[in-house]
């Protein structure tokens, strides 16, 4: 199962943006977690099927209605945990 670090930048902290990336990872079959890092972006790490991260990805580019997503950076994982849900750390 592969993984990836998600590394977003914009207008993603205090609004809503984690509860979203969390609800989008749900829909997609995505386990890991999302958190809010003190430079104001926000990390995901998300691990699934291939199939499922190429839906899920595109999503949290677009973001949810408050935030704005100006930079997203993935990054492949080789070594990461096994998650088996994905939460709000």
């Amino acid at each position: 199962m592969p993984g990836c670090e998600i590394i977003v930048s914009g207008r993603v902290q205090g609004v809503g943006f984690r509860w979203f990336v969390r609800d989008c990872a749900k829909r997609h079959d995505i386990t890991g977690y999302v958190r809010n890092m003190p430079d104001g972006t926000v990390l995901i790490i998300a691990t699934g099927e291939f199939h499922n991260l190429d839906s899920f990805i595109p999503e949290i580019r677009q973001g949810n209605r408050l935030a704005v997503v100006r930079n997203m950076t993935v990054s492949e994982l080789t070594n990461f945990t096994e998650y088996e849900d994905f939460v709000i750390a």
